[in-house]
């Protein structure tokens, strides 16, 4: 497949609401998107990079000098989305800005021979589970207020980000207020250290279905040693970054339950590698999210349709961030989200909303 030329394009989404973690409050999605062109398709993908390197060491600034200097520069004459992994492969780290060029590959080829991304993917259904992740409040009855209202939407998960000194009063209250057939779960984003443990164990007496990256990101052993002093099951985010951390986790016994970013493991390629390995080893999986836009929310909808992917995912409907979608808006059905079934990902930005919340654009020309 001859690519023409790659277009980077950011764009600026205000969030309905300030969206806050143990890593820092967002009020505003800054964006970066690429679009491939080619003589017989254009594909799309979205760089889940935040502005700063809070959440993970990439930055979407970064990200885009990556991929004009480095990475779009290295491909090959005409590549599928498996050449471009290759060729991106000798450049170390920068997996959100590979996993964005990957994708928009992988979607102009998918949408030239007119087969979906959840076909390609291998999913199993047609549509998927949706839960929601609520922020950091700043008082318990805000709290309550806020999972009320997307119980009401339809949500049938609830996630909740803690940190030291908001954590076993928001979750005790949320248990009491919604009962215990809520499906309840909690993120630390790596707030906590293993001499928190005795704390954490108090988590035990809420029966939830998880706790994500409590620790750490760079050291899945003291997560072990934490999952032997601990009842509730641990899921890790941060620190899998491939189909090789996985392995790793897995084998020293860190988690029982991975969430899968595709950004942040380097593409969907490399999500498929994981899913795989985790359904071969009994390990649970769901689908996280990063505030995308109906790109990203697109391709992850049909990656959360995989067999392996057993547990709600992050794979909220556009509502729950942005006011106004780039794209058609995802809307949450009896408290799922229907897979794309359209050739590639599925979906394309509505051309005037798009136009209005570009900040800029560079053609590159391969």
């Amino acid at each position: 497949m001859k690519i023409t030329g790659i277009e980077l394009r950011r764009i600026a989404m205000p969030l309905v609401g300030p969206f806050r973690t143990s890593f820092g409050t967002e009020t505003e999605r800054d964006v970066l998107l690429v679009r491939v062109v080619t003589p017989d398709a254009e594909g799309w993908g979205e760089c889940v990079a935040m502005s700063a390197p809070l959440y993970s060491s990439e930055y979407a600034d970064g990200a885009a000098e990556a991929l004009r200097r480095f990475l779009i520069p290295a491909l090959p004459a005409g590549a599928d989305a498996y050449g471009v992994n290759r060729a991106m492969a000798p450049f170390k780290g920068h997996r959100m800005a590979k996993a964005a060029l990957e994708t928009a590959v992988l979607d102009a080829r998918l949408r030239a021979g007119g087969q979906s991304f959840a076909s390609f993917l291998g999913a199993a259904g047609d549509r998927v589970p949706c839960g929601v992740s609520v922020g950091i409040m700043n008082s318990v009855p805000e709290l309550l207020d806020a999972v009320e209202g997307y119980l009401s939407e339809g949500y049938i998960r609830i996630k909740l980000k803690i940190e030291p000194g908001w954590d076993l009063a928001p979750v005790r209250a949320v248990r009491e207020r919604f009962g215990p057939d809520l499906p309840l779960q909690v993120d630390a984003n790596a707030a906590y250290t293993l001499a928190d443990a005795p704390h954490l164990a108090k988590l035990d007496a809420f029966d939830l279905l998880l706790i994500e990256q409590p620790l750490a990101n760079d050291d899945m052993v003291q997560h072990a040693a934490l999952a032997r002093k601990i009842a509730t099951p641990i899921c890790l985010d941060e620190s899998i970054e491939s189909a090789e951390h996985a392995a790793a986790a897995i084998t020293l016994g860190a988690c029982s339950i991975i969430n899968v970013k595709p950004g942040r493991i380097g593409g969907y390629l490399e999500a498929r590698r994981v899913h795989d390995l985790a359904r071969a080893h009994g390990v649970a999986l769901w689908c996280g999210g990063m505030l995308e836009t109906g790109i990203g929310r697109a391709a992850n909808v049909a990656l959360a349709a995989l067999p392996g992917f057993t547990l709600p995912g992050d794979t909220s409907g556009s509502s729950r961030y942005f006011a106004t979608d780039i794209t058609p808006p995802f809307e949450l059905r009896d408290g799922h989200l229907d897979v794309p079934a359209g050739p590639g990902i599925g979906v394309e930005p509505v051309r005037d909303i798009l136009e209005e919340v570009t900040t800029s654009t560079e053609w590159i020309t391969t």
